[in-house]
């Protein structure tokens, strides 16, 4: 009889949360603000990201020329140069002011000076030529692309200045190749071939959308009961009573339901449309899903007790995105980021979901790999859950003081006088987060 009753207890326990489960999803469904943040932003947003990074590389980088030398030279290094797809040299001035004014004016990105002894310092066995270059630093893009074109081929121009100057100290043409080939390199780009600013930034941009939707989308229902003053802590249906844990997970699984799909197309198919590194295992990537969104839910619950109205939630949405995106260590080295902000990101989902991905999904890391992270994420949900709960029991047990009070006032006006119950109401009706205190 005794595990009857378990199980019959256990079974009323389970519909009870599924009651919340179903009347969260009728609710999510009711609001189309709601649903254009959960699905129409979440699936929109990716598209847009990669339009605006559909060139991976800036090619044609416009570059003004200052060439004193006027030497063979100089004219054989611009030739060589200017068949890089990066630059375009599109101005010859005559000296630096007239290419720093171009700069000013935006007109070009980029200045190469050759000195007037640069041949002369060439033809001199102990000569030492200068080639000066000048970048726009208002674009790291066009820093990069201008550099890194530039230096490639002065490295190339000093290894063929050292083979001619050792035939010129007696060495034979062999031997002279033998002593600049002494350490060669190959450079390769690890785990972003294309080298371009977009497979960098976008893995990291779908876990910040995935984020911040859902962390958007939980606050603006729990705005929503603000406004519309609606009875969050019982099960549906109910009319005294409440149940923490059963409504906190049964609303928990109707977002998981949700934003666990939508995880799975953003970070399993969307780097396979777009053409970006996946070479991670789709398994490894649907079971690190699994803590991110859930601690991203109850983080987002334990928030949404203190959200005011439904513009609250956008206030948040903005003024955190950038923030987490920068204090996370993606976009900004980690060791620049201020000790403070450092500790800050570590409560942040966000922070260990999109290192674990890149790690996972970029550079082919497997689950047991990262598991620093998966680990920092079930922690991380944990502690916000058991939050929520708390924050839900105080606030359900003073509703229920409170509810009380008024019953006894009301019983109390039908015995010894009048009393306006509505009026009573508007006046002490808190709102939920100063259930809290």
């Amino acid at each position: 009889m005794n595990i009857t009753r378990h199980l019959y207890h256990f079974w009323l326990q389970f519909k009870e949360s599924g009651q919340v489960f179903w009347h969260e999803l009728y609710t999510i469904f009711r609001d189309p603000g709601v649903c254009v943040i959960f699905f129409v932003g979440t699936l929109a947003y990716p598209f847009l990201y990669k339009a605006m990074y559909w060139n991976e590389q800036i090619t044609n980088i416009p570059v003004a020329v200052v060439d004193l030398s006027n030497s063979p030279e100089s004219r054989a290094f611009l030739h060589q140069w200017s068949a890089a797809p990066e630059v375009r040299l599109t101005h010859t001035c005559s000296c630096m002011a007239e290419a720093e004014q171009l700069l000013r004016n935006q007109k070009v990105h980029g200045i190469i000076y050759f000195p007037h002894d640069f041949a002369s310092q060439l033809a001199d066995p102990l000569g030492k030529a200068t080639v000066s270059l000048f970048c726009d630093m208002s674009s790291f893009l066009y820093m990069k692309g201008i550099a890194l074109s530039c230096n490639q081929l002065v490295m190339e121009k000093m290894k063929n200045i050292q083979i001619d100057r050792y035939e010129y100290m007696g060495l034979g043409k062999e031997m002279a190749w033998a002593l600049v080939q002494e350490a060669p390199y190959t450079e390769t780009a690890l785990f972003a071939p294309t080298g371009g600013y977009g497979s960098f930034l976008i893995p990291a941009v779908l876990v910040m959308i995935l984020h911040q939707t859902l962390f958007f989308g939980i606050c603006m229902l729990a705005g929503t009961v603000r406004e519309e003053r609606t009875e969050i802590y019982r099960i549906p249906g109910r009319k005294r009573g409440y149940s923490a844990l059963r409504t906190i997970f049964g609303r928990a699984a109707a977002y998981f339901l949700l934003y666990y799909a939508l995880a799975a197309i953003l970070l399993g198919f969307l780097p396979w449309l777009f053409d970006l590194p996946h070479i991670g295992a789709i398994g490894d990537i649907l079971r690190f899903n699994v803590p991110f969104i859930l601690s991203v839910i109850f983080m987002s619950i334990c928030v949404g007790f203190f959200i005011r109205n439904r513009e609250s939630g956008l206030v948040l949405l903005f003024s955190t995105s950038l923030i987490f995106l920068f204090v996370a260590g993606i976009s900004w080295p980690k060791e620049m980021v201020p000790e403070g902000w450092k500790y800050f990101s570590y409560i942040i989902p966000y922070t260990w979901a999109a290192h674990g991905f890149i790690h996972i999904n970029s550079m082919g890391a497997s689950l047991w790999a990262t598991r620093h992270e998966y680990i920092a994420l079930w922690g991380l949900t944990g502690v916000y859950a058991v939050l929520a709960i708390i924050m839900f029991i105080v606030a359900g047990i003073r509703r229920e003081r409170k509810e009380s009070h008024l019953a006894a006032l009301e019983e109390a006006a039908h015995i010894g006088g009048s009393f306006d119950m509505v009026e009573y109401f508007e006046h002490s009706s808190q709102p939920i987060s100063e259930d809290l205190h």
